[in-house]
């Protein structure tokens, strides 16, 4: 029983990874209908500036996520207002083409900048945790569920009581009305793009605690957001969140199946998806559209 309650500990705790990955990942393709595959990319962004706070200025590594936030805000307010804007109303594949080269441009940035060891953050308190009898909870992966959930959160408050979040929302069921009641499309999806970019540096700077880092560590985490928006459902924060913790309890099981590895906690994990798929499209908790 205890090994159990400490499975599913994990993949809760490994869920709220996925979760801050992911939401910001749907969030984009929900409204820009752009699947972007430089997420992963910019989550890598995120992790190495909560390594450079930490090791230049000894910061908390906790305390660094502001800053990722701000940080990749900015940058991918930027890239979207500047670059993926041109080719917003274009066929799928060209956003696929374009985002994609825009992940090779950041990760091979990043590798004359950093070059291709690994950096790790280790904090104080890495490797402790809460032990009760047999179970013991890490604190830095509490932690970080605890950010993913007030991310996720913090999200929902901005799409839903704010004037920008509102304009997004407007533009997401009918981008031609949001425009013909005076919604400047340019800066409503920049701003879209931007919210997905800095939940992707919290969540770059969250793994940068949990595993070292590369700058092309970031491509699995791009295939990881796919899966947990489908599984969850795409339209809803809540619905990722979901997707994310059902994410990590799967790869937590999966792992624990004896002579299997990540690889084949992985497969089971996109096995569900594609049973999600076909007797569920819209996901857990998404709705169709």
């Amino acid at each position: 029983m205890a090994d159990f309650v400490q499975l599913v500990i994990l993949g809760l705790l490994a869920g709220g990874i996925y979760v801050a990955v992911g939401v910001g990942f749907g969030m984009v393709w929900g409204v820009l209908n752009i699947v972007n595959l430089s997420h992963g990319a910019l989550v890598i962004i995120g992790g190495y500036i909560t390594w450079q706070l930490f090791s230049a200025l000894h910061i908390d590594p906790f305390l660094t996520l502001p800053v990722d936030a701000m940080a990749l805000f900015v940058f991918g307010y930027l890239l979207q207002r500047g670059l993926i804007n041109r080719i917003i109303r274009a066929p799928l594949l060209l956003t696929f083409l374009l985002t994609f080269g825009v992940n090779l441009v950041i990760v091979n940035i990043l590798l004359l900048i950093f070059g291709s060891d690994f950096r790790s953050v280790t904090p104080s308190y890495s490797g402790q945790g809460i032990e009760l009898g047999p179970i013991v909870i890490p604190y830095v992966s509490l932690f970080s569920l605890a950010v993913a959930i007030a991310l996720s959160a913090a999200l929902a408050f901005i799409l839903n009581r704010t004037r920008i979040g509102l304009a997004i929302n407007a533009i997401a069921a009918d981008r031609d009305a949001g425009q013909l009641v005076g919604i400047d499309l340019r800066h409503a999806y920049a701003v879209t793009f931007g919210l997905g970019a800095a939940c992707a540096g919290v969540a770059g700077g969250l793994i940068a605690m949990i595993q070292a880092i590369t700058p092309t560590a970031g491509e699995p985490y791009t295939l990881q957001a796919f899966v947990v928006v489908i599984l969850g459902g795409l339209g809803r924060v809540s619905a990722t969140v979901v997707g994310g913790l059902a994410f990590g309890l799967v790869e937590a099981f999966g792992q624990s199946i004896p002579g299997s590895g990540s690889v084949f906690a992985n497969a089971i994990a996109f096995g569900l998806m594609v049973l999600v798929l076909v007797t569920r499209p819209q996901g857990l908790l998404g709705r169709l559209r």
